[in-house]
């Protein structure tokens, strides 16, 4: 099955481990202050039990979103061919995307104040497909602007659209 979600012929590029250890810190600031907004409701307006529920649910889900963060990260990839850039994500439902480069349209930088802290920014690739973007996250300032550069001239060359 791993055959089916592999590139023809090259090697899958990951993403940089300042990515995982972005996410291992956004994930317990972003469920606490929900799951904690959630409790406090819940102790004010019902019974201490309903309360109590909500934090016991809330520790679970935060252990479960920390398992499987890492395991999220393994999961991307991409790969660059001649004619087309592969991306793949996903453990329990997988993806695999192959945009060739005479459908991309755009291909955009993005880095977010957080992003950047940890020298991190994101490529989107807007195509001409009814889905609208393929995004990649989680590489260095550095891979987002040599990838960038990759594939505008791979575009430029198949006089693609961008």
């Amino acid at each position: 099955m791993n055959e089916l979600f592999a590139p023809p012929g090259v090697e899958w590029q990951r993403l940089s481990p300042n990515y995982l250890k972005l996410k291992l810190l956004m994930i317990p600031l972003v469920w606490i202050v929900f799951f904690g907004a959630l409790a406090a409701l819940a102790f004010w307006l019902f019974p201490s039990w309903v309360g109590w529920t909500v934090i016991g649910v809330g520790v679970v889900w935060l252990a479960w979103r920390i398992w499987r963060a890492p395991r999220v990260f393994r999961s991307w990839g991409y790969a660059e061919r001649d004619e087309d850039v592969y991306l793949t994500h996903g453990i329990f439902f997988k993806n695999l995307t192959c945009v060739p480069y005479g459908r991309m349209q755009l291909v955009q930088v993005n880095s977010g104040p957080l992003q950047r802290a940890f020298g991190l920014a994101s490529v989107q690739m807007v195509t001409s497909s009814t889905s609208g973007s393929i995004d990649i996250p989680g590489l260095t300032a550095a891979d987002a602007a040599a990838l960038r550069d990759r594939l505008i001239e791979h575009g430029e060359n198949q006089q693609a659209g961008i």
